[in-house]
């Protein structure tokens, strides 16, 4: 079935005739996606979605955005925050444009926090990309902490000091895999992924027994370019407080939904 889909002239001639022309006959378009934007679901089926491409010295990651939110462009984004990304979320190498996952401009990296001595399981959420608002085609700047601020996490001055839980929202683990973090329903209905991981990421042993003991998982969220993927637990700490000196970090704390 033929999608809504709007693909500009710029991400036609990043990804060929061929491909451009099969998303738009709906062969390799999504039915239902998450907003690149605003994260919240979209269906092609029912809106106009605009085709966004994410890309790389190398590797180029197709996602896909609500035509309200922002129109199809092509964003440059850089080599080892994309591929980072990708491989956080799907587990995965990058993909060529038009299978990968439209969640992979959202990295999501797990690790183990230190707050008065006792270890704390962390997620660290930093888009590959700035957020707009939605409706404002990006005019304004990077919205992604106002918007999180809106939504309830608080801003981090000190990480030594453990965030407030944010009532209504939860992080999913099951068999010891993140599937995703659950936000309220819209009017108090079930909770929907404001994140979703394509693929069931794997977290190690100790965050997993960490998140069991005190099912409570920090989940600290910063704007592109803030944190980027650290290879060690004490460099990630390291970014995180240089994270929250500039003003640039935000945190919520969040019930374990699961084992």
């Amino acid at each position: 079935m033929p999608r809504m889909l709007d693909v500009s002239e710029d991400v036609r001639a990043e990804i060929g005739d061929e491909e451009a022309d099969r998303l738009l006959a709906g062969e390799n378009a999504p039915g239902s996606y998450d907003c690149t934007s605003c994260r919240t679901p979209g269906d092609s089926e029912q809106e106009r979605t605009s085709t966004v491409l994410f890309v790389g010295e190398e590797t180029a990651v197709l996602a896909f955005a609500h035509a309200t939110c922002i129109p199809s462009q092509v964003v440059q984004v850089a080599e080892d925050q994309l591929q980072g990304a990708v491989r956080s979320i799907t587990g995965e190498e990058p993909q060529v444009p038009g299978s990968a996952p439209q969640q992979a401009v959202l990295g999501v990296t797990s690790g183990l926090v230190l707050i008065n001595g006792d270890v704390h399981p962390a997620l660290v959420v930093e888009p590959t990309a700035p957020i707009a608002r939605p409706g404002t085609a990006g005019i304004g700047g990077d919205d992604f902490l106002p918007l999180l601020i809106e939504s309830g996490f608080l801003p981090v001055t000190d990480v030594n000091q453990y965030p407030a839980q944010l009532p209504g929202w939860s992080v999913l683990v099951a068999m010891g895999q993140l599937h995703a973090v659950l936000q309220p329903g819209n009017g108090g209905g079930s909770p929907v992924a404001w994140w979703q991981a394509h693929q069931p990421l794997q977290v190690t042993e100790g965050w997993r027994t960490a998140a069991n003991k005190s099912r409570m998982v920090l989940v600290f969220a910063a704007p592109v370019g803030s944190i980027g993927q650290q290879p060690r637990e004490d460099l990630l700490r390291d970014a995180l407080e240089k994270a929250a000196a500039n003003g640039r970090l935000v945190a919520a704390a969040m019930p374990l939904a699961g084992t």
